[in-house]
């Protein structure tokens, strides 16, 4: 955003080993390695092909409702969940649950509420039998939904003295934080290399540096912290706000960037390069309009930019994330199930539906349930984007 159960799980060295392992497989050899090393290795990708047998046979057995839910986050209002949700999640139509500070009066309390939804999730109605996506924006500084750790923004690890041994104090105390609480996704770090001070990201440091190189190592140590510690992490917003003025702001109205392609590629995508390699789970791509990669669209919704630039250019391979579905910067593409079919079109696995109103994610699951029946959206195309979904769901650490 830009500001705004007794099912079997996994520990966190298990999660750090499902990267690996890909890695090791990818490398392709470890004759070099010792017995035991390699008879791990070998244990390793025999698990992560295991893993995406089942992720196919469970995609196979998907009603298209359900293969819609699986592709939508939903939001709340208030302190306790809805029925709706509950039920939602008991049928296998929800991928996760975003919770922002309304949502949360203490630590004790969103336990409680999560370990309610891990029961819906695990019920004998739901098909799916992996860790719910629950998540939150856990930044550090301002951008906080729990209270404690990360305390610093990103803006005061970069400026700090040792800013090395705080961004991974950063990174594995908000997967402590987040853990603790029982949930398995942050959507952290911003990535976006801020231009003028007290520009949009900067006013709330949010922002590591304006530097890339600098957002670029710091970044890559957030991620790298957080997700051995068992929390997901999500580098955004691709490909870069860090040129929006502080009047620009997505959520609130449409965003136009006029950068060139080069100073897109080497400043703003710079980040992702570096995070992409430190084996980051998620990508959320922004909603402004880069002109110099497609005129129209915003990044979000452009086949150019999610396929283009950040799938093939960058060769990312793990799951992209919307900003939030209710954006001022969509006012002109319709309903909320019209924008999550232009979205899921673009290449955009997951949609976030976070004005708080499981109202929302119902119209998205809609529209992304006709997309997928009625020839709108490639089914090949859409049965890869659930798959990689639910890979991730089953690497998590719940």
């Amino acid at each position: 955003m830009t500001y705004r159960s007794k099912r079997p799980r996994r520990t966190a060295a298990a999660f750090a080993l499902g990267s690996l392992a890909v890695i090791v497989t990818a490398a392709g050899t470890v004759a070099d390695a010792g017995s035991a090393a390699a008879a791990a290795a070998r244990t390793a990708s025999a698990s992560v092909r295991q893993a995406a047998s089942t992720d196919t046979a469970v995609v196979s057995g998907l009603n298209a409702r359900q293969l819609a839910g699986q592709r939508v986050i939903y939001s709340y209002s208030g302190l306790t969940p809805p029925a709706s949700l509950l039920s939602l999640i008991r049928a296998g139509d929800a991928a996760g649950v975003i919770f922002f500070g309304d949502n949360i009066s203490s630590h004790a309390q969103i336990a409680a509420v999560i370990r309610t939804l891990e029961t819906a999730d695990a019920s004998p109605g739901n098909p799916v039998r992996a860790p719910l996506l629950l998540m939150t924006d856990q930044e550090g500084g301002q951008v906080r939904r729990l209270s404690g750790a990360p305390v610093l923004s990103e803006k005061q690890i970069g400026q700090s003295a040792h800013p090395a041994n705080a961004v991974k104090a950063a990174g594995s105390g908000a997967a402590a934080n987040l853990r603790g609480v029982g949930m398995d996704v942050n959507l952290a770090p911003v990535l976006d290399v801020y231009r003028q001070a007290g520009d949009f990201i900067d006013q709330f440091g949010r922002s590591y540096s304006n530097h890339a190189h600098t957002v670029s190592w710091l970044g890559e140590d957030f991620i790298k912290a957080q997700q051995h510690a068992g929390v997901a992490a999500t580098a955004k917003h691709f490909p870069g706000l860090g040129a929006a003025t502080r009047s620009q702001d997505t959520d609130a109205a449409p965003v136009t960037l006029n950068l060139s392609a080069a100073t897109i590629r080497g400043t703003d995508e710079a980040p992702y390069r570096a995070a992409i390699a430190a084996g980051v789970k998620l990508v959320m791509v922004s909603w402004a309009v880069y002109p110099a990669l497609d005129r129209k669209n915003p990044a979000g919704l452009s086949p150019a930019i999610v396929g283009g630039e950040l799938r093939t250019r960058l060769g990312f391979k793990g799951v992209t994330i919307t900003d939030a579905l209710e954006a001022g910067a969509l006012r002109a593409f319709g309903t909320f199930g019209h924008r999550a079919v232009l979205a899921a079109g673009a290449g955009m696995d997951l949609v976030l539906c976070s004005e708080g109103s499981v109202g929302e994610g119902e119209s998205a699951i809609d529209g992304l349930e006709h997309g997928y029946l009625d020839g709108a959206l490639n089914k090949a195309a859409f049965t890869a984007a659930v798959t990689r979904i639910l890979a991730l769901r089953a690497g998590l650490p719940g």
